[in-house]
């Protein structure tokens, strides 16, 4: 392979996220607590970032800019961005949009922010199939707006819409937005054509905002293909799709997003609140669109190290974990397991991972809103010798657990 994803990389002393904000994120509501390892002996498997370097096509993308010497106030004028971008999805997707619908954002969850509060009123609702992204529910409790769940079908690990539910919720007539997960997160789920399109028929019948993240959607299992619900909805003017390099090339804090707005008004709406006054870091421009232009390289490597991390997963929980349900995802870089079975009695599972294994991860009900108890995500964007040790810790505690 052309690229190395089995480097260790140092992250401490980068003000990272991953590395030192897990305190606040994770057990925010335990701001004393002690535990018994050191910041730097966790295995980090939580927050959706990478281990893995940043491709170098990126790296020396963001070296020229700086080697022009002058970052001020930038904004997109040419359209080498958008024609970088659209050939991108032309290719992975065989979908493309009018340049005109494309507005850029610091990232999805501003973006999320400032269209709920756009498009529900202070006395009506958003709907969301759970488990879902904890932002999602962050997103409607800030605009002060109501949150209607439908919970998804689980069958062994497979997670499903239960249509039956989703359209009597989406019938309400206080539901004015649908935000959805394409792929899904946390269940990593790539909906299919027809689940699109039947969602698409109940989103149409109850005409509904829909706001569609699609953030994951060059994370796929080898084999498997996206389908934009924009490419469903080919018409449908009250649709929003959310797309990012960050997840994909693992920039996200270079802060910057495609929001793709059909409806006219919408864009001027979105424009007239934008806080950034419509300005980008010059930074960001150059890294993303060296992304799309010269990323497919290093993201077929990436999906194959990572088609490898999973099966490696599925074996290990096979051998060394009885009772715990999990089923390799379509997409995403992160797993989704059930420890039901495991750890009947454990409430608060971050908690009892962070304490018995020094391992941090998400899970539950408090980080993924409704329909996810006794469920932990696991990043797996990670050298495979991190990722082993990482799960033969959560292995023994679990065994150390049930021989107390």
């Amino acid at each position: 392979m052309r690229y190395n994803f089995d480097e260790i990389i140092e992250r401490r002393n980068t003000n990272a996220v991953n590395v030192e904000g897990f305190r606040g994120y994770i057990f925010g509501e335990y701001p004393e607590i002690d535990f018994p390892f050191k910041d730097d002996e966790f295995v980090r498997m939580w927050v959706a970032d990478m281990e893995f370097a940043t491709p170098p096509e990126i790296c020396q993308a963001i070296k020229d800019r700086v080697d022009k010497k002058i970052f001020g106030y930038t904004m997109v004028y040419d359209s080498a961005y958008y024609e970088a971008f659209r050939e991108w999805c032309q290719k992975l997707y065989d979908w493309s949009f009018p340049k005109e619908e494309l507005i850029f954002s610091q990232g999805i969850i501003p973006a999320l922010y400032e269209l709920i509060g756009d498009l529900v009123g202070e006395d009506e609702s958003v709907l969301i199939t759970t488990p879902a992204y904890g932002f999602f529910q962050h997103a409607a409790k800030f605009n002060n707006r109501g949150l209607v769940f439908s919970p998804l079908k689980n069958e062994d690990g497979y997670f499903s819409i239960d249509f039956d539910n989703f359209e009597k919720k989406a019938s309400d007539p206080n539901v004015k937005l649908l935000l959805w997960c394409n792929p899904h997160n946390p269940t990593g789920r790539v909906w299919s054509e027809e689940e699109l399109k039947r969602l698409a028929e109940i989103i149409e019948k109850n005409d509904l905002w829909v706001i569609s993240d699609e953030i994951h959607c060059d994370l796929l299992r080898t084999g498997k293909k996206h389908i934009p619900l924009g490419k469903v909805m080919k018409d449908y003017k009250k649709l929003v799709t959310c797309m990012a390099a960050s997840k994909t090339f693992n920039m996200a804090g270079m802060m910057f997003s495609n929001i793709i707005i059909r409806d006219e008004e919408l864009r001027k709406t979105f424009r007239r609140h934008d806080r950034t006054a419509g300005n980008i870091n010059p930074l960001s421009l150059a890294a993303n669109q060296a992304a799309y232009e010269k990323g497919g390289e290093w993201l077929e490597q990436l999906k194959f190290y990572l088609d490898g991390n999973f099966e490696f997963l599925k074996a290990f929980l096979r051998e060394n974990v009885p009772g715990a349900v999990f089923k390799i995802p379509e997409s995403t870089y992160l797993a989704w397991v059930d420890f039901n079975q495991c750890l009947p009695d454990v409430e608060n599972l971050p908690l009892f991972f962070a304490k018995e294994a020094g391992v941090l991860l998400e899970g539950g009900n408090k980080l993924f809103v409704d329909n996810a108890k006794g469920f932990v995500r696991l990043n797996l964007a990670m050298p495979r010798s991190i990722l082993k040790e990482g799960v033969g810790r959560i292995a023994d505690a679990i065994k150390n657990y049930k021989n107390q």
